[in-house]
């Protein structure tokens, strides 16, 4: 098996077209299709399913998918780690990351790597945690900041980078914001809730703590975004349960700590592919965030 063959697979996989991939591999669409039927022949399975208007992969092609991301990861890691060797972290950096993560100011982060380290083209890609990780570990990404899903696998590891507890975010003249301390998932049980996508961070830990108390809860407004969430509860069209440092992000909201959610805390982490396929440059970004000097 050829790496071509698998650069080539790959990219009709993401353009779901022959010529599209042709066009962008700048080879000729004849060639492209003599490596795919190659690879077919070698693998003995039928890769896509071809119509007039666009390819789709097979269930071999999807098998197929997420072991050719990897593998084309590592070896791109393996000339960049030569490259590092003799003094030059260059190549591509693709970073993941929440919005609003704790722990890291990503701009900041990129913004010092970028000065350090001028050749290496910066990738960024905003999403929730769970697509996130499967990134990661597909190779698709060199590393992301998001919410903590789970422990290290073979294909994904974790570097914790901060944990907070949950906050509820409510307007000054909502009945919640008269009540002195905190709060528990049953005080607030009736309430209508704005909050995240369910595969971002702080809904999942949301979601947690409340299954855990046993108090159901229905979110009636569903956002995409930070500042959408802040706006609906400024507008006092719901409450909100937020890490603890989004409470600074609105000042005028009311803000009230969480209790009796058992051990659901926001931790966030930097995840990572195995050491022997993290890529240098990936390694420089988490040098940087851990000697501070992002």
């Amino acid at each position: 098996m050829e790496l071509r063959h698998l650069q080539h697979f790959v990219a009709v996989a993401e353009d779901q077209h022959f010529t599209r991939a042709a066009e962008r591999l700048m080879v000729s669409q004849s060639g492209l299709s003599a490596s795919i039927r190659a690879l077919e022949r070698e693998l003995r399975a039928p890769l896509f399913v071809r119509t007039t208007r666009r390819v789709t992969l097979t269930e071999a092609g999807r098998a197929l998918l997420c072991e050719a991301e990897r593998v084309l990861a590592q070896v791109r890691a393996a000339h960049e780690a030569v490259a590092a060797v003799q003094g030059v972290v260059r190549g591509t950096l693709s970073v993941g990351t929440e919005q609003c993560i704790a722990g890291v100011h990503v701009a900041g982060l990129l913004a010092s790597f970028r000065r350090r380290h001028p050749d290496v083209e910066i990738r960024l890609r905003q999403t929730g945690s769970g697509a996130l990780g499967e990134e990661v570990a597909a190779g698709r990404l060199d590393l992301a900041f998001a919410y903590r899903t789970q422990t290290d696998t073979e294909q994904l590891r974790c570097a914790p980078l901060a944990g907070e507890p949950m906050y509820v975010l409510c307007h000054p003249e909502h009945r919640l914001a008269a009540v002195p301390g905190a709060l528990t998932p049953q005080d607030v049980a009736g309430e209508v809730f704005v909050d995240f996508h369910p595969d971002w961070g702080p809904r999942r830990v949301t979601d947690a703590a409340f299954a855990e108390a046993g108090v159901r809860r229905t979110v009636a407004l569903e956002v995409n975004d930070v500042h959408s969430l802040l706006d609906l509860v400024d507008e006092n069209l719901g409450v909100a349960v937020v890490p603890r440092h989004f409470r600074h992000k609105r000042e005028a909201l009311t803000a009230l700590p969480l209790e009796g959610t058992g051990e659901a805390v926001y931790e966030t982490v930097a995840l990572l592919p195995p050491v022997r396929a993290t890529s240098p440059a990936a390694r420089a970004l988490m040098a940087l965030l851990e000697t501070g000097s992002g």
